[in-house]
C-alpha cells in the first residue's frame, strides 16, 4: 500500500536510535574499557533479545532493569571487570543520549502543520522523561506513551493498540515513526503506518513486509507530509 498523507492524523515517535542516540552509549564505556566497541554492541543488542523474549515468557521488567542485565552481560561475555558504580555510571548515560540534529525542528513543523506528536517506546517512565527533557522537546509531544503502562514491549501489538487509545485515534491514521525495523513491523502489524528512519543507509530486511514509508530523518518525513 502506498503512503498516504492524507490518511495522518497523528504522528507517535519511537526514542532510542529515532530521536536520541544510543551510540552515544559508547563513549562512556570508552572511558573505562579498552575496546567498547563489541561490548556496545552486545549491550543493545541483547537489551532488544531479553525484551523479545520478555514478551513470550511473560517475564516484564522495566527497561532500565532490563538494560542494566543486558550491560552486565555484555562486559562478563567480554571478561571486562567493573565496579558496580561504574557500571550504573555508564548505564546512566541513557538519562543524557544526544539528540539528533534534525529533530527538534521536524516536530515543530509537525506540531505547527496540527499534528498531535507522541513518543511511543519500550522506555519506562522514568527514562522517558530524561530523555525528552535532556533532548529539549517535551513542549512540543502531547505526551509520552511507555511500555511500562501495558507491561508488554514492542512488536507487540497490545502496546500499539494501547497507544491508539491513548491518543484517541483511529489506529490506521497513526504514522509510528521508528528506526527499527522491528517497531516499523510491529506497528503495521497492529494497524498502524510503518515509516522508517533510515539515518545509516542500511538494507531494509529481507523478512516481513516493506515499511509504509522509508526516511532518511525525520524532516523529510515532514516534507513527506508537505508541511
Amino acid at each position: 500500500m502506498a503512503f498516504d498523507p492524507d490518511r495522518v492524523s497523528t504522528v507517535t515517535f519511537d526514542s532510542y536510535s529515532t530521536l536520541v542516540d544510543v551510540d552515544a552509549a559508547e563513549k562512556a564505556l570508552a572511558d573505562r574499557i579498552e575496546d567498547p566497541e563489541p561490548v556496545s554492541k552486545l549491550w543493545r543488542t541483547r537489551s532488544l533479545e531479553y525484551t523479545f523474549v520478555g514478551n513470550d515468557i511473560d517475564e516484564y521488567r522495566p527497561f532500565y532493569e532490563i538494560n542494566r542485565a543486558a550491560l552486565q552481560y555484555a562486559l562478563d561475555a567480554h571478561d571486562v571487570a567493573v565496579s558496580e558504580a561504574e557500571r550504573d555510571e555508564i548505564l546512566a548515560v541513557y538519562h543524557e543520549l544526544d539528540v539528533f540534529d534534525d529533530v527538534r525542528g521536524a516536530i515543530e513543523r509537525l506540531r505547527e502543520a496540527g499534528y498531535p506528536c507522541y513518543v511511543l517506546s519500550n522506555g519506562n517512565p522514568e527514562m522517558l522523561d530524561s530523555m525528552v527533557d535532556h533532548a529539549n522537546i517535551r513542549d512540543l509531544l502531547d505526551g509520552i506513551i511507555s511500555a511500562d503502562e501495558v507491561a508488554v514491549f514492542k512488536p507487540d501489538a497490545e502496546l500499539y493498540r494501547h497507544a491508539a487509545a491513548r491518543t484517541g485515534t483511529p489506529i490506521d491514521e497513526i504514522s509510528h515513526v521508528t528506526a527499527a525495523w522491528f517497531d516499523v513491523m510491529g506497528a503495521q502489524h497492529a494497524g498502524m503506518r510503518g515509516v522508517w528512519v533510515d539515518r545509516k543507509d542500511s538494507p531494509w530486511e529481507p523478512f516481513g513486509p516493506e515499511p509504509d514509508l522509508t526516511v532518511p530523518d525525520i524532516a523529510a518525513f515532514a516534507d513527506e507530509l508537505g508541511v
